[in-house]
């Protein structure tokens, strides 16, 4: 299996995502996630902060964004042990983030708000995965 961090979707992907509307119904999207060790902002800013750190001005910025596109944080938290299986480099967090369908993401991504924030997400990242998932069974709570 190869498996290949990235921080932005290419043109393909993005293209796809656009053109298919997706389950009928919420998706929630699975975020592995590794920071850089030192955020890296194109105009050379904040040099002192680390990747985590850039990441998480991303993170208060989005989080209402993904509240306006009718989603939540279901979770989020740090990488902390790896219990089965074997990678090459373990990533830093895991977030996973339920939208009421997938042209909700689409639209929240695609948003000038969302434009705006995003140079703190890229500054972060080193590379991720992002993967949709859909619930088989919905546990109360």
């Amino acid at each position: 299996m190869k498996v290949e961090n990235r921080v932005s979707p290419d043109a393909q992907q993005r293209q796809a995502m656009q053109d298919d509307p997706g389950p009928d119904g919420p998706i929630v999207m699975v975020n592995l996630l590794k920071f850089r060790a030192k955020a890296t902002y194109a105009d050379g800013r904040d040099a002192d902060l680390s990747g985590r750190e850039a990441y998480a001005r991303y993170g208060q910025g989005v989080a209402p964004l993904i509240a306006k596109h009718g989603g939540r944080l279901i979770f989020s938290g740090p990488v902390t042990f790896l219990a089965l299986g074997v990678v090459e480099e373990m990533w830093d967090q895991v977030s996973l983030v339920e939208y009421p369908r997938r042209a909700s993401l689409f639209a929240m991504a695609s948003s000038d708000a969302y434009q705006a924030i995003a140079h703190h997400r890229d500054a972060g990242l080193q590379g991720q995965l992002n993967i949709e998932t859909t619930p088989d069974f919905i546990t109360g709570g």
